[in-house]
């Protein structure tokens, strides 16, 4: 890369710093952890800028190098990871949260989504998912991260964190239901025109 391309990618590299720690401490909850995954995701982009050809944002591409610092800090430090204290969310009946009558049938029809591998390829819709994902409990989001994004198997996520099998799917499955409904409500019943 020539000297102003180097500044450019420089500078978009400092400009998605934030987003970068708020990935990391989402998953490591640790502050010191999650700036030591994000200096060396950074470092390893700037130690090799022509790895970046451009075939995907900058911004995935980070993540893609981040998400590997991740795992290898939470393998690393496993048994240290720090975890929130059990949140109100958590006390509550499982049952509470889901949409569903006693027969088994939905309370409420889900919002008619189209065609979502369409949606996929859509960036304002990935702006929305990721919003959604942000907003949501700290112990759902990173439980949801680490089986989604991260693609850890629900044994590893339960060895590493402490979990039983039940708590994590019924974490699991109170987070797709928010996303759902953040997403209902956030693109899937008011979507952008294209």
């Amino acid at each position: 890369m020539d000297a102003p391309a180097t500044h450019d990618f420089e500078a978009e590299l400092v400009a998605l710093r934030g987003y970068l720690m708020r990935f990391a401490r989402l998953q490591l909850r640790n502050e010191t952890w999650a700036e030591d995954a994000v200096s060396e995701t950074l470092l390893a982009a700037l130690a090799r800028p022509q790895a970046f050809a451009r075939r995907s944002q900058l911004k995935t591409w980070l993540i893609g190098i981040l998400k590997h610092k991740i795992i290898d800090a939470l393998r690393e430090r496993g048994r240290e990871v720090c975890t929130d204290a059990i949140s109100s969310d958590d006390q509550e009946d499982p049952l509470s949260h889901m949409a569903f009558k006693t027969d088994g049938h939905f309370a409420e029809l889900p919002a008619d989504w189209g065609d979502p591998e369409t949606d996929l390829g859509n960036r304002q819709f990935l702006a929305v998912l990721e919003a959604c994902t942000e907003r949501l409990p700290p112990v759902q989001g990173r439980l949801f991260l680490m089986r989604e994004w991260l693609e850890f198997s629900s044994e590893e996520i339960c060895k590493q964190l402490g979990l039983t099998p039940t708590n994590l799917y019924v974490q699991l499955h109170r987070a797709r239901l928010r996303l759902r409904e953040c997403l209902e409500i956030n693109w899937f019943t008011s979507k952008p025109a294209a």
